[in-house]
């Protein structure tokens, strides 16, 4: 029976494509220091999107979109979040980061908060550590987008939580966030973590909103700090608004330049501009968004 179950583990669990993320220098490499890069498509607020998060939705943003990453943003604070009920935001988690390693795509858990909750994020890496440890296709993104707290609080919360992670899974690929929603890189640039190696720190962008001296404050931090993009649209930060292809282009240039992985905000299926589905929810009829983000991924994957 346990060489049944092991077998089955085995079945179900798919190496990613570059191993195991890592940071070197300011670079995200993967096994044999080969370069990491990877682009992907985030799923929408668990508690308001749940309905994507299964293997149908992860196997259509691989097959279709040849995504080679996906991010599960498990909502915290919002109605019907973490909050209101844990083992819903549990079951919803497992069930996309279950699929993407039976599909071989690496998945980010995301602590979708807008603030810091220091003990129940504790709580909750513990557990999902312990369930995935060993799992090279699972990355850890402690903290979404910071709305109000300081670079020196948010750090000092960063630490704990590495702490505790790497006290589960010593290899394990963290990702922490940045001030102002995740803009202001320079200030961990300026002040980064050096208790822990192998981390990098969260950049979102919304290109129709966010001033092209994000990029300048960028290049300038990655002589300091490795980058991993986790949000980017072409639209407002609002989510809604018109696309910007211009600037979006610019910032999709420099991360290819540079090699820093990024993923589209994403998988929901609201009338809104950042939604990648149509309200009909047909994988066939995107949205103009869902059909940049699809020829962005492609084109470069």
């Amino acid at each position: 029976m346990l060489f049944a179950i092991l077998l089955l583990q085995f079945i179900d669990s798919k190496a990613p494509p570059f191993g195991r993320l890592r940071v070197e220098g300011n670079k995200i490499v993967g096994s044999k220091r080969a370069p990491g890069m990877v682009r992907g498509v985030g799923l929408s607020w668990s508690n308001w999107w749940p309905q994507f998060y299964n293997a149908d939705t992860i196997n259509h943003l691989k097959n279709d979109f040849h995504a080679n990453i996906i991010r599960a943003a498990i909502g915290v604070e919002k109605e019907g979040g973490y909050f209101d009920n844990k083992d819903n935001a549990y079951k919803l988690l497992y069930a996309a980061v279950d699929a993407a390693l039976s599909a071989g795509i690496y998945a980010i858990v995301d602590w979708q908060a807008f603030q810091i909750h220091e003990s129940d994020a504790i709580e909750f890496f513990t557990k999902v550590v312990n369930n995935y440890k060993g799992k090279s296709n699972v990355i850890y993104e402690i903290f979404n987008e910071p709305e109000s707290a300081s670079w020196s609080q948010i750090k000092s919360y960063s630490i704990n939580l590495i702490k505790t992670i790497r006290g589960i899974d010593s290899n394990a690929f963290i990702l922490v966030p940045t001030p102002n929603w995740d803009q202001y890189v320079e200030q961990a640039a300026a002040d980064p973590i050096t208790e822990y190696s192998n981390i990098a720190y969260t950049i979102h962008i919304y290109a129709a909103t966010h001033p092209l001296s994000y990029l300048d404050n960028a290049r300038a931090a990655l002589n300091k700090i490795a980058l991993f993009g986790t949000e980017i649209g072409a639209m407002e930060a609002s989510g809604d608004g018109a696309i910007d292809l211009n600037k979006y282009n610019q910032w999709i240039d420099f991360y290819e330049q540079v090699q820093i992985p990024y993923l589209c905000w994403g998988v929901q299926s609201k009338d809104e501009t950042n939604s990648i589905l149509k309200p009909s929810e047909n994988w066939n009829d995107l949205s103009e968004w869902g059909n940049l983000c699809k020829k962005t991924i492609t084109a470069h994957q």
